[in-house]
Protein backbone atom coordinates (compact mmCIF):
# COMPACT_ATOMS: atom_id res chain seq x y z
CA UNK A 1 0.00 0.00 0.00
CA UNK A 2 1.68 3.27 -0.55
CA UNK A 3 1.83 5.84 2.18
CA UNK A 4 0.61 9.28 2.48
CA UNK A 5 3.64 11.54 2.23
CA UNK A 6 3.96 14.36 4.12
CA UNK A 7 2.08 13.14 7.68
CA UNK A 8 4.89 12.36 9.50
CA UNK A 9 6.09 16.21 9.69
CA UNK A 10 3.44 17.55 11.10
CA UNK A 11 2.70 15.19 13.18
CA UNK A 12 6.11 14.97 14.82
CA UNK A 13 5.34 19.09 15.56
CA UNK A 14 1.95 18.62 16.75
CA UNK A 15 2.77 15.55 19.44
CA UNK A 16 5.93 17.66 20.48
CA UNK A 17 3.96 20.85 21.38
CA UNK A 18 0.94 18.57 23.17
CA UNK A 19 3.40 16.79 25.17
CA UNK A 20 4.87 20.01 26.21
CA UNK A 21 2.04 21.98 26.94
CA UNK A 22 0.21 18.21 28.60
CA UNK A 23 3.74 18.74 31.34
CA UNK A 24 3.86 22.72 31.82
CA UNK A 25 0.02 22.24 32.64
CA UNK A 26 0.50 19.22 34.77
CA UNK A 27 3.68 19.99 36.68
CA UNK A 28 2.87 23.63 37.60
CA UNK A 29 5.46 24.97 40.09
CA UNK A 30 4.48 24.58 44.16
CA UNK A 31 5.60 27.60 45.36
CA UNK A 32 7.29 25.83 48.29
CA UNK A 33 10.73 23.84 49.22
CA UNK A 34 9.60 21.27 46.73
CA UNK A 35 10.41 23.80 44.19
CA UNK A 36 13.72 22.55 43.10
CA UNK A 37 12.29 18.90 42.45
CA UNK A 38 9.15 20.05 40.16
CA UNK A 39 12.00 22.66 38.09
CA UNK A 40 14.19 19.72 37.72
CA UNK A 41 11.23 17.31 36.63
CA UNK A 42 10.13 20.46 34.15
CA UNK A 43 14.24 20.83 32.91
CA UNK A 44 14.28 16.91 31.82
CA UNK A 45 10.58 16.87 30.15
CA UNK A 46 9.71 20.37 28.27
CA UNK A 47 11.44 21.06 25.24
CA UNK A 48 13.19 18.04 24.12
CA UNK A 49 13.18 13.94 22.38
CA UNK A 50 11.63 12.67 18.97
CA UNK A 51 8.54 11.94 21.67
CA UNK A 52 8.28 8.53 19.35
CA UNK A 53 6.61 7.31 22.21
CA UNK A 54 3.76 9.28 22.73
CA UNK A 55 3.40 9.42 18.55
CA UNK A 56 2.53 5.58 18.44
CA UNK A 57 0.18 6.03 21.41
CA UNK A 58 -1.64 8.71 19.63
CA UNK A 59 -1.37 6.93 16.24
CA UNK A 60 -2.67 3.68 17.58
CA UNK A 61 -5.82 5.15 19.42
CA UNK A 62 -6.60 7.17 16.28
CA UNK A 63 -7.05 3.77 14.30
CA UNK A 64 -9.74 2.96 17.30
CA UNK A 65 -11.59 6.71 17.07
CA UNK A 66 -9.68 7.55 20.88
CA UNK A 67 -10.24 11.24 22.04
CA UNK A 68 -6.90 13.04 21.00
CA UNK A 69 -7.08 14.46 24.81
CA UNK A 70 -7.17 10.88 26.24
CA UNK A 71 -4.34 9.77 24.07
CA UNK A 72 -1.70 12.36 25.15
CA UNK A 73 -2.14 12.18 28.51
CA UNK A 74 -1.46 8.55 28.15
CA UNK A 75 1.22 9.33 25.49
CA UNK A 76 2.43 12.11 28.30
CA UNK A 77 2.53 8.99 31.16
CA UNK A 78 5.18 6.97 29.04
CA UNK A 79 7.10 9.82 28.13
CA UNK A 80 7.65 10.64 31.85
CA UNK A 81 9.01 6.86 32.43
CA UNK A 82 11.14 7.34 29.39
CA UNK A 83 12.20 10.60 30.88
CA UNK A 84 12.61 9.22 34.18
CA UNK A 85 14.99 6.55 32.71
CA UNK A 86 17.14 8.49 30.77
CA UNK A 87 17.27 11.67 33.54
CA UNK A 88 18.71 7.86 35.93
CA UNK A 89 20.82 6.38 32.82
CA UNK A 90 22.89 9.68 32.39
CA UNK A 91 23.98 9.67 36.30
CA UNK A 92 27.38 8.95 37.10
CA UNK A 93 26.97 5.62 38.23
CA UNK A 94 25.44 4.49 34.91
CA UNK A 95 26.65 5.96 31.84
CA UNK A 96 27.63 9.69 33.54
CA UNK A 97 27.00 11.54 30.43
CA UNK A 98 26.78 15.54 30.29
CA UNK A 99 24.58 16.20 27.53
CA UNK A 100 21.05 15.16 26.64
CA UNK A 101 19.37 16.73 23.90
CA UNK A 102 21.96 19.26 23.09
CA UNK A 103 21.93 20.52 26.51
CA UNK A 104 23.27 19.23 30.24
CA UNK A 105 21.97 16.70 31.90
CA UNK A 106 19.67 16.64 34.59
CA UNK A 107 22.35 16.06 37.10
CA UNK A 108 25.07 18.63 35.95
CA UNK A 109 22.58 21.48 35.53
CA UNK A 110 21.29 20.91 38.93
CA UNK A 111 22.89 18.03 41.20
CA UNK A 112 22.90 14.24 41.57
CA UNK A 113 20.04 14.18 44.28
CA UNK A 114 17.79 16.24 42.19
CA UNK A 115 18.40 14.49 39.28
CA UNK A 116 17.36 11.08 41.34
CA UNK A 117 14.55 12.74 42.94
CA UNK A 118 13.36 14.14 39.75
CA UNK A 119 13.34 10.50 38.19
CA UNK A 120 11.65 8.94 40.85
CA UNK A 121 9.12 11.70 40.64
CA UNK A 122 8.40 11.02 37.29
CA UNK A 123 8.23 7.28 37.74
CA UNK A 124 5.06 7.98 40.06
CA UNK A 125 3.89 10.58 38.22
CA UNK A 126 3.31 8.33 35.00
CA UNK A 127 1.27 6.02 37.33
CA UNK A 128 -0.80 8.94 39.08
CA UNK A 129 -1.93 10.26 35.60
CA UNK A 130 -2.71 6.27 34.09
CA UNK A 131 -5.05 6.00 37.53
CA UNK A 132 -6.91 9.22 36.81
CA UNK A 133 -10.33 8.89 35.74
CA UNK A 134 -9.52 12.10 33.58
CA UNK A 135 -7.74 9.56 31.29
CA UNK A 136 -10.43 6.67 30.94
CA UNK A 137 -13.62 6.62 32.45
CA UNK A 138 -13.42 3.00 32.66
CA UNK A 139 -11.43 1.23 35.42
CA UNK A 140 -11.05 -2.10 33.64
CA UNK A 141 -9.11 0.24 30.66
CA UNK A 142 -7.16 2.30 33.75
CA UNK A 143 -5.66 -0.85 35.58
CA UNK A 144 -4.72 -2.43 32.06
CA UNK A 145 -2.84 0.65 31.64
CA UNK A 146 -0.99 0.69 34.43
CA UNK A 147 0.11 -3.03 34.43
CA UNK A 148 1.70 -2.12 31.04
CA UNK A 149 3.24 0.35 31.40
CA UNK A 150 4.38 -1.12 34.61
CA UNK A 151 5.33 -4.35 32.69
CA UNK A 152 7.50 -2.74 29.92
CA UNK A 153 9.28 -0.29 32.55
CA UNK A 154 10.51 -3.08 35.37
CA UNK A 155 12.35 -5.98 35.10
CA UNK A 156 10.93 -7.50 32.70
CA UNK A 157 10.73 -4.62 30.45
CA UNK A 158 13.13 -1.63 30.36
CA UNK A 159 14.99 -2.06 33.59
CA UNK A 160 15.59 -5.57 32.76
CA UNK A 161 17.31 -4.28 29.93
CA UNK A 162 19.34 -1.59 31.14
CA UNK A 163 20.91 -4.38 33.73
CA UNK A 164 21.58 -6.31 30.78
CA UNK A 165 23.18 -3.55 29.36
CA UNK A 166 25.37 -3.05 32.48
CA UNK A 167 26.36 -6.95 32.39
CA UNK A 168 27.36 -6.70 28.51
CA UNK A 169 30.41 -4.26 29.32
CA UNK A 170 31.89 -7.03 30.91
CA UNK A 171 30.58 -9.79 28.84
CA UNK A 172 30.50 -11.63 25.60
CA UNK A 173 27.01 -11.73 24.50
CA UNK A 174 25.68 -13.60 21.11
CA UNK A 175 23.14 -12.13 18.89
CA UNK A 176 20.35 -13.96 20.25
CA UNK A 177 21.25 -12.37 23.72
CA UNK A 178 21.48 -8.90 22.20
CA UNK A 179 18.71 -9.22 20.86
CA UNK A 180 16.78 -10.06 23.87
CA UNK A 181 18.84 -7.32 25.73
CA UNK A 182 16.72 -4.96 23.17
CA UNK A 183 14.04 -5.91 23.24
CA UNK A 184 13.80 -5.35 26.90
CA UNK A 185 16.06 -1.99 26.83
CA UNK A 186 14.32 -0.45 24.11
CA UNK A 187 11.73 -1.87 22.61
CA UNK A 188 9.73 -2.69 25.85
CA UNK A 189 8.56 0.61 26.11
CA UNK A 190 7.89 1.15 22.05
CA UNK A 191 5.63 -1.82 22.28
CA UNK A 192 3.91 -0.42 25.45
CA UNK A 193 2.87 3.07 23.40
CA UNK A 194 1.12 0.66 20.53
CA UNK A 195 -0.39 -1.55 23.23
CA UNK A 196 -1.42 1.40 25.57
CA UNK A 197 -3.27 3.59 22.41
CA UNK A 198 -5.66 -0.20 21.30
CA UNK A 199 -6.20 -0.53 24.61
CA UNK A 200 -7.54 3.17 24.94
CA UNK A 201 -9.36 1.79 21.93
CA UNK A 202 -10.87 -1.07 23.65
CA UNK A 203 -9.20 -3.57 21.41
CA UNK A 204 -9.34 -7.44 22.65
CA UNK A 205 -6.43 -8.62 23.19
CA UNK A 206 -6.65 -11.17 21.09
CA UNK A 207 -7.40 -8.40 18.21
CA UNK A 208 -3.96 -7.14 18.64
CA UNK A 209 -1.19 -9.10 17.67
CA UNK A 210 -0.28 -7.58 14.48
CA UNK A 211 -0.24 -4.23 16.35
CA UNK A 212 2.56 -5.90 18.82
CA UNK A 213 4.17 -7.88 15.84
CA UNK A 214 5.06 -3.99 14.84
CA UNK A 215 6.06 -2.79 17.55
CA UNK A 216 8.26 -5.72 18.11
CA UNK A 217 9.67 -5.33 14.88
CA UNK A 218 10.04 -1.50 14.55
CA UNK A 219 11.53 -1.93 18.46
CA UNK A 220 14.84 -3.66 16.90
CA UNK A 221 15.45 -1.51 13.88
CA UNK A 222 14.67 1.69 16.21
CA UNK A 223 17.60 -0.28 18.12
CA UNK A 224 19.60 -0.36 15.00
CA UNK A 225 19.29 2.38 13.83
CA UNK A 226 20.83 3.61 17.00
CA UNK A 227 23.66 1.61 16.95
CA UNK A 228 24.21 2.70 13.17
CA UNK A 229 23.72 7.00 14.27
CA UNK A 230 26.27 5.92 17.74
CA UNK A 231 28.74 4.68 14.82
CA UNK A 232 28.41 7.17 11.99
CA UNK A 233 26.37 10.02 13.66
CA UNK A 234 27.36 13.47 14.39
CA UNK A 235 27.90 14.01 18.15
CA UNK A 236 26.43 17.93 17.57
CA UNK A 237 23.56 16.45 15.78
CA UNK A 238 22.60 13.65 18.10
CA UNK A 239 23.00 16.36 20.95
CA UNK A 240 24.79 13.62 23.08
CA UNK A 241 28.18 11.80 23.48
CA UNK A 242 28.07 8.89 20.74
CA UNK A 243 30.61 5.70 20.16
CA UNK A 244 30.61 5.08 23.62
CA UNK A 245 29.51 1.09 22.75
CA UNK A 246 32.28 0.43 21.11
CA UNK A 247 34.60 1.98 23.29
CA UNK A 248 33.72 0.13 26.24
CA UNK A 249 33.67 -3.31 24.17
CA UNK A 250 30.33 -3.88 24.18
CA UNK A 251 28.32 -6.85 21.71
CA UNK A 252 25.73 -4.92 19.65
CA UNK A 253 23.97 -5.68 16.42
CA UNK A 254 26.89 -3.85 14.33
CA UNK A 255 29.92 -5.94 16.03
CA UNK A 256 27.94 -9.13 15.58
CA UNK A 257 26.53 -8.48 11.86
CA UNK A 258 28.37 -5.80 10.94
CA UNK A 259 26.86 -2.63 9.34
CA UNK A 260 25.74 -3.52 5.96
CA UNK A 261 23.95 -6.63 6.80
CA UNK A 262 22.38 -4.68 10.20
CA UNK A 263 21.43 -1.77 8.05
CA UNK A 264 19.49 -4.36 5.65
CA UNK A 265 18.12 -5.91 8.56
CA UNK A 266 16.54 -2.42 9.73
CA UNK A 267 15.39 -2.31 6.52
CA UNK A 268 13.66 -5.47 6.64
CA UNK A 269 12.22 -5.47 9.68
CA UNK A 270 10.17 -2.04 8.83
CA UNK A 271 8.82 -3.57 5.85
CA UNK A 272 7.57 -6.43 7.75
CA UNK A 273 6.26 -4.42 10.28
CA UNK A 274 4.28 -2.42 7.78
CA UNK A 275 2.95 -5.59 6.13
CA UNK A 276 1.65 -6.54 9.73
CA UNK A 277 -0.60 -2.88 9.51
CA UNK A 278 -2.00 -4.77 5.73
CA UNK A 279 -5.29 -5.00 7.43
CA UNK A 280 -5.90 -1.24 7.97
CA UNK A 281 -6.43 1.67 4.97
CA UNK A 282 -4.87 4.73 4.80
CA UNK A 283 -6.27 5.48 8.83
CA UNK A 284 -2.93 3.23 9.59
CA UNK A 285 -0.48 5.75 7.05
CA UNK A 286 1.00 7.82 10.43
CA UNK A 287 2.04 4.17 11.61
CA UNK A 288 3.55 3.35 8.26
CA UNK A 289 5.40 6.73 7.81
CA UNK A 290 6.59 6.39 11.58
CA UNK A 291 8.33 2.86 10.55
CA UNK A 292 10.27 4.37 7.78
CA UNK A 293 11.17 7.50 9.65
CA UNK A 294 12.95 5.25 12.26
CA UNK A 295 15.62 3.84 9.91
CA UNK A 296 15.72 6.92 8.10
CA UNK A 297 16.27 9.50 10.53
CA UNK A 298 19.82 11.38 11.44
CA UNK A 299 19.70 11.75 14.98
Amino acid sequence: MTVTPGLLKPALKAIAEDIDHSFDLLLPIPGDPRDRLVEAMRYATIGGGKRIRPLLVCATAALFGVSREAAVRVGTAIEAVHVYSLIHDDLPCMDNDALRHGKPTLHVAFDEAAAVLAGDALHDFAFELLSDPATSGDPFVRIELIRTLATSSGMNGMCGGQMMDIVAETSSFDLPTVTRLQQLKTGALLGAAVEMGAILGHAPIEGRSHLRGYARDIGLAFQIADDLLDLEGDEAEAGKALRKDADQGKQTFLSLLGPERAREQARRLVEQAIELLASYGPEADLLRELARFIVERDH
